[in-house]
């Protein structure tokens, strides 16, 4: 069965330039993006992404992390990659979450990193179930940007609607 998963390039993944080394890693798993983007990560973005951890002593540095201000990189790129076994694919190839624990043939055993202060540069995200996989893609794409319909969805019309548009 077709599943989809959110992936995410961190800002530690991006300063380092290991953007390409990712896609390419992911690309073993056969699976199709059918959604890509850079996204400027708001605090309140952040914050619910990452709300199942807001008691941790460590939320607010996660926070800061994901943001990019640890790493004066403000994006992180998102991407959905969809198709059989999605999940458990791409977890496989990204590795545990702790960098010192992944496999060194994993992509956070090869780019990962605790910093001094315990951070987990771990240069990835990638959803952990499909109902994580689920809340995640809702959070950060509109269903316009996925070239597949993932989810139940419903037309609805703006009546004041601003956006940015070229000069």
């Amino acid at each position: 069965m077709n599943q989809a998963v959110l992936i995410l390039i961190k800002p530690d993944g991006l300063k380092k330039s290991l953007t390409g080394n990712i896609l390419t890693r992911l690309s073993e798993t056969k699976l199709e993006i059918v959604a890509a983007k850079m996204v400027r990560v708001s605090r309140q973005l952040a914050e619910e992404h990452y709300k199942h951890l807001k008691d941790k002593p460590f939320f607010e540095d996660l926070i800061k992390y994901i943001q990019g201000e640890l790493h004066d990189r403000r994006k992180v790129m998102a991407l959905i990659y969809w198709g059989k076994d999605a999940i458990r694919k791409c977890r496989e190839l990204a590795g545990a979450t702790n960098p010192e624990e992944a496999e060194a043939t994993t992509i956070r055993g090869s780019y990962g990193r605790i910093t001094t202060s315990g951070v987990y540069e771990n240069v990835i995200h990638v959803s952990s179930n499909e109902a994580e996989a689920e809340r995640e893609i809702k959070l950060w794409f509109n269903p316009d940007e996925i070239i597949v319909d993932l989810y139940p969805q419903k037309e609805i019309v703006e009546k004041e609607y601003k956006r940015k548009a070229w000069t």
